[in-house]
């Protein structure tokens, strides 16, 4: 089962790893020419370059007003030492340098160029415009870039999205490869369990039978297995009935013949011996000898109706198949016999469907007969006989219940099979005359549970079918399910 199991495995590993690792390796693909496209190094020359045109442009700045101050071309701003107090910070910090002279970027957004002089009295400005180049929005804009371009110098995005991607795609495989596992061992179990089923029942152990939980096509195998297993099983049992019958069938045809030879000559010549010599007998041996002769004929005329008995289990009487109302047979059994033990309280639960069967008229009486003859006299005097009847699932149903002290576990085991009783009216065949002919009747005969606190017989047979469906069957027309 193993192998079963591999395969599914294996279909599932092809038809989903392998779309899985070209979808990896499209996706990788995909992921580093977009990568590619969004690159840094472009932001890094652009940053270079303006950093370059804005020293430039600062510097020509610079020599432009150092040329003008020589000139006399500029008015310098003053600040006099006196006034020291109220200077600007970067007046102050340029005097506290003792530098001779301080180039800055000054003005809104750095759109001004400040020239610093230092002068005994104080300190000279001299302010020139850029032309509306802002110096402190490009050396934010350069230190932003340059910021961004060390930020993705230090994070490798390329290795770190296949990463990721490779990881996703292996976990989402391991949980795939998890849940199919789970659904394989669940599909497999079932196969393994019918299989290990079917071995116990080539082996012999016919009683082997199988739990199904599931409504789906394994639950219906495995449901379909037990039928099969019971059918067998039955089927196997009246195969070892039948043989046993047919052991007990060549016996009795043997024995009544060979009984039959012996028995009638001896009643014959007893009774001729009684006529002949009875006369001749004094008055005081008489009674004794026509008591004696009496027993003698007895007894071989009840030897007589044993072999009768054994002649009717081996005769293969020709089967006549009518179609019968149950309930009428049953009913009409039931008012035969009746009279015959008044002292038995009759109790019938009949079908109000009125379940018919196509069988034979005297092997169905034989059985019914039988049955409620045996239940009668297990019941006794004020006992109770429940007699039911019942269709369902194509199958024709015949119960009697007796109120009698029921069966020992011995008695169940060897209910069917032919065995010398020595009751007073009893010959130990009845109920493997019964049963034959239930089978004869293409039914069964099985001991129940009783409803009541004796034994109980379950007498099963085919449902007759329907005139439409007998029509089906016969000539093979097609009907839809509601003409039937």
């Amino acid at each position: 089962m193993r192998r079963l199991r591999n395969r599914l495995l294996a279909a599932f590993l092809v038809t989903t790893l392998a779309p899985l690792t070209v979808t990896l390796w499209v996706t990788a693909s995909l992921l580093e020419r977009s990568l590619s496209l969004a690159s840094t190094r472009e932001i890094e020359d652009l940053s270079q370059a303006l950093e370059k045109v804005g020293r430039e442009y600062y510097q020509q700045g610079k020599e432009a007003l150092r040329a003008d101050v020589e000139a006399g071309k500029q008015q310098p701003a003053r600040f006099f030492l006196d006034r020291r107090q109220s200077w600007p910070r970067e007046i102050l910090e340029f005097w506290e340098s003792g530098e001779s002279e301080r180039f800055l970027a000054g003005g809104p957004s750095g759109s001004e160029l400040h020239y610093f002089l230092r002068r005994e009295d104080g300190v000279w400005r001299y302010v020139r415009r850029l032309g509306g180049l802002e110096m402190g929005k490009i050396s934010a804009l350069v230190g932003k870039s340059r910021a961004r371009v060390e930020l993705s110098r230090s994070r490798d995005l390329r290795r770190g999205f296949l990463f990721a991607l490779l990881l996703v795609a292996v976990a989402a495989a391991v949980v795939a490869v998890a849940i199919m596992v789970l659904f394989a061992y669940r599909i497999a179990k079932p196969v393994q369990q019918l299989t290990d089923a079917l071995r116990q029942v080539a082996a012999g152990q016919r009683q082997v039978r199988l739990a199904s939980a599931s409504r789906d096509e394994l639950g219906e195998a495995l449901l379909a297995f037990n039928h099969m297993a019971e059918q067998l099983e039955n089927s196997e049992q009246r195969l070892i009935l039948l043989t046993r019958l047919s052991s007990w069938q060549a016996v009795g045809r043997k024995m009544a013949h060979e009984m039959k030879n012996s028995l009638t000559p001896i009643r014959l010549t007893v009774e001729e011996m009684v006529s002949r010599y009875g006369e001749r007998l004094a008055a005081e041996h008489r009674a004794e000898f026509d008591q004696a002769a009496q027993i003698i004929v007895d007894e071989v005329m009840r030897l007589e109706r044993r072999v009768r008995a054994f002649s009717e289990l081996a005769a293969e009487p020709p089967v006549h198949q009518s179609l019968l109302d149950l309930n009428q047979v049953v009913e009409e059994r039931v008012s035969f016999l009746r009279a015959a033990h008044p002292e038995v309280i009759y109790r019938l639960q009949l079908s109000p469907e009125r379940p018919r069967v196509q069988a034979d008229q005297d092997l169905i009486r034989v059985v019914l007969t039988n049955l409620l003859e045996n239940a009668a006299e297990a019941a006794g005097a004020g006992g109770v006989v429940l007699i039911l009847t019942e269709q369902s699932g194509g199958r024709v149903a015949f119960e009697v219940h007796d109120s009698g002290p029921g069966l020992s576990r011995h008695a169940r085991e060897t209910l069917f099979q032919p065995t010398i009783s020595f009751k007073k009216s009893g010959m130990g065949l009845g109920l493997s005359i019964a049963h034959k002919s239930a089978l004869l009747s293409g039914g069964d005969l099985a001991f129940i549970d009783s409803q009541l606190s004796g034994a109980a017989f379950r007498f099963t047979l085919p449902a007759a079918l329907s005139p439409v469906e007998t029509q089906v069957a016969t000539q093979g027309i097609k009907c839809a399910p509601s003409e039937l």
